[in-house]
């Protein structure tokens, strides 16, 4: 393994999606993480769908190349394994409800005494503390209590009262927590450089989720851009997609709801007397003549014979035009290829599991992405070996249930 974390070692408990998501970052810049799993069920997430050869392809997106051991907690001996691995690592990640490693002697508390120098990040819904801390979260529901669900209702036309169009999407909360809890602990290793003293991160996804939102200062100022006046800055999100004549579908980052970027749609369509329509002179006229004036954008846009065409003249107002393609069709594009935006995974019996490649390069430094897709367990001898114990203490760990190996 390569990469400028070369060297760190992270003992990671997490599972499912914002913890692993949050050490897989880590990985992929070069740390050597050893995933924790419980020798009578792993991560949940070895059980999602689709499944090809031995590993579910959600598992294999954010775990390969860990190194997999299953212990015991609940054993003496297994908790004396995993202090020895604490001993010189540099990071402890979990994502359990607050308190949950404290009974087994690994909360921060605890950890530090072994490691004084340890980097402990805790990912929860709410926090460590605090009157939610004991609440458990999901993404769905994190996006509920955060008002993120609320103002993507908002933003797409959807009525409080008409629950049935309702409904969950993406698991944003998760990632961008995940993302969040690696900027924190790169944070927290640098000034451990300085200063020799390890710290506990405490992460909470719908803090994260506050943070990480754009126009969160509209809303919580109570405000409102859905209805009246221009549209808040900077308006991508408004943006509406549009068919050409050719097939394709294409979206130009902006509304025209924005008086700048009416004047913008002026120069690309060469209508100058779109800012003189009475129609379109105020965003509230804007607003209330909206499919008046994208019927005269997408007549326009239909002149076009091909994206390309089209794209060029958008340019030229200093806007931006993007083609609706499915990420497979985008990720095997000539940029996919040179990119390298999808990486190949060996499934154990042959197959091929396809994930996403790496979202930077470095100029000085090579990353190597884990490739390597690990059982429940399957890394057990070799980590044990490291640590000093013999091939009989380690039969005997098997034969007691101190640790063990398996598909889940």
């Amino acid at each position: 393994m390569t990469g400028p974390l070369d060297g760190v070692k992270v003992v990671d408990f997490t599972r499912v999606l914002a913890g692993p998501h949050f050490t897989k970052i880590l990985l992929d810049l070069g740390a050597r993480v050893l995933k924790i799993e419980d020798p009578k069920r792993g991560d949940i997430s070895r059980l999602g769908s689709p499944q090809t050869g031995k590993f579910s392809h959600y598992f294999a997106q954010q775990n390969a190349g860990k190194i997999c051991v299953s212990i015991d907690l609940n054993s003496s001996k297994g908790q004396q394994i995993i202090a020895r691995l604490v001993e010189d690592a540099d990071v402890v990640a979990e994502n359990f409800r607050p308190g949950t490693l404290r009974p087994f002697g690994f909360d921060y508390d605890s950890v530090k005494k072994i490691n004084p120098g340890i980097i402990y990040v805790s990912i929860s819904g709410y926090g460590q503390t605090g009157p939610l801390k004991n609440r458990a979260a999901f993404a769905p529901t994190v996006a509920a209590e955060a008002g993120i669900a609320d103002a993507r209702f908002r933003h797409v036309g959807i009525d409080k009262e008409d629950i049935k169009k309702m409904g969950s999407d993406f698991s944003h909360p998760d990632v961008y927590t995940g993302v969040e809890g690696a900027v924190a602990c790169l944070s927290a290793l640098y000034s451990r450089e300085k200063t020799g003293r390890g710290q506990h991160i405490d992460v909470a996804m719908a803090a994260t989720m506050l943070a990480v939102h754009e126009k969160a200062h509209a809303e919580l100022a109570g405000m409102d851009d859905s209805q009246d006046g221009e549209p808040f800055m900077l308006t991508a999100p408004h943006s509406r997609f549009i068919g050409i004549s050719s097939g394709e579908v294409i979206v130009i980052a902006a509304s025209p709801v924005w008086t700048p970027v009416l004047k913008r749609y002026a120069q690309m369509m060469r209508r100058w007397d779109l800012l003189s329509d009475p129609r379109y002179l105020t965003p509230e006229l804007r607003r209330k003549n909206f499919k008046f004036l994208m019927k005269e954008v997408v007549a326009w846009a239909a002149t076009f014979r091909s994206v390309s065409d089209l794209e060029a003249q958008v340019r030229e107002s200093g806007l931006a035009l993007g083609e609706l393609k499915t990420m497979k069709e985008f990720a095997e594009s000539d940029w996919g290829q040179h990119w390298g935006a999808i990486r190949e995974l060996d499934d154990g019996e042959g197959g091929i599991i396809k994930v996403p490649g790496l979202p930077w390069k470095f100029s000085d430094t090579e990353c190597e992405p884990g490739s390597r897709l690990a059982m429940r367990g399957m890394d057990n001898r070799q980590v044990l070996k490291e640590l000093g114990y013999s091939e009989k203490e380690i039969k005997e760990f098997y034969m007691d249930g101190t640790i063990s190996e398996g598909p889940f």
